[in-house]
């Protein structure tokens, strides 16, 4: 006969949604400190200058906002800051988000004509008293906190462009225009943890469109007691699914970064099973341990990181070739 005792506690664990591991005695990831990770194999450059920052006691917040600043500048990144593609009427609109290790934010969506988007969302988390501000809002703080106005269309972007307006077919390719965001994360050699996401949004997007990016709990999450999480791929299946913040809360309940990152790209899957070919999401998650991991919807996905033993890329697991 089973008593009170063990029926309350079978009970209670009998309510657990499923995938969700039971708070006793989780295997904690670990890793060497400080460590920065962030995605795409394409941004070592980033995560390089933000080791800079770490590599001699430097603050994680001050590392990420320097390592996607690195992308932000680059032409050549055609999905994040100076140089992304725009909208289809034309226009380069970007998005960003930061937080620190005590879970304050940041964020501007919709901003034009600064180079720097994940600096200004920095700043509103400093030196106003909201969390995201967009659109012409963003662009009057950010030139009252000292930013220039400039020209982000680029004449590469705005060939591509015009090269677009002949179809107006509006149909992402993963891996290619659907990565359209550095997410990057660091522990410092103090515990401390912080996160950047930025992005200047899907190609040909439809004007006024924001992605998770600059979405709190969907591109980027961090839980001062747990770690980090960002996201990068199609925005619209990471806002459905709260994604990043799904991601912290299966490391809060004992699954490793790795197992947590692929949970979330599972929920994605179960919400459209009819479509999964054409979605791509990838997560990276940083435990306060030091213990990092990533995953995938579909293969191609694939992530820096650096803790002091090599500026190396890892290529993700994923749930389909």
């Amino acid at each position: 006969m089973i008593n009170r005792k063990q029926f309350l506690r079978t009970g209670a664990l009998g309510l657990l949604p499923l995938g969700w591991k039971s708070f006793a005695s989780p295997k904690t990831v670990t890793g060497p400190k400080p460590v920065v990770i962030a995605t795409w194999h394409t941004v070592k450059k980033a995560t390089e200058a933000a080791w800079q920052v770490l590599k001699d006691g430097g603050y994680a917040l001050d590392a990420v906002e320097v390592g996607v600043k690195v992308e932000e500048a680059d032409p050549n990144n055609m999905t994040v800051g100076y140089g992304g593609r725009p909208d289809r009427n034309g226009n380069v609109t970007l998005d960003a988000c930061i937080m620190d290790e005590r879970g304050e934010c940041g964020s501007v969506a919709f901003l034009q004509n600064i180079k720097h988007p994940i600096s200004v969302a920095r700043k509103v988390m400093e030196e106003s008293p909201h969390a995201m501000i967009v659109g012409e809002g963003a662009k009057k703080f950010a030139v009252s906190q000292g930013f220039e106005t400039e020209n982000l269309l680029t004449p590469e972007a705005e060939k591509a462009w015009k090269e677009w307006l002949k179809t107006s077919e509006y149909k992402p390719v993963i891996n290619i225009e659907t990565h359209d965001t550095i997410g990057m994360l660091a522990l410092d050699a103090d515990g401390r943890i912080s996160g950047a996401c930025t992005t200047s949004g899907a190609a040909w997007k439809m004007e006024g469109r924001v992605g998770d990016s600059p979405i709190i709990g969907s591109g980027l999450f961090i839980d001062p007691k747990v770690g980090a999480a960002c996201a990068t791929g199609l925005g619209e299946e990471v806002i459905k699914t709260a994604g990043s913040h799904l991601v912290v809360e299966m490391m809060r309940q004992g699954h490793s970064p790795e197992e947590a990152c692929k949970i979330a790209t599972e929920r994605i899957i179960e919400r459209t099973p009819s479509n999964k070919e054409g979605i791509q999401v990838g997560y990276i998650a940083l435990n306060n341990e030091g213990g990092y991991g990533g995953y995938s919807i579909q293969g191609g996905f694939s992530y820096v990181v650096n803790n002091g033993q090599g500026n190396n890329v890892a290529p993700a697991k994923h749930l389909m070739e």
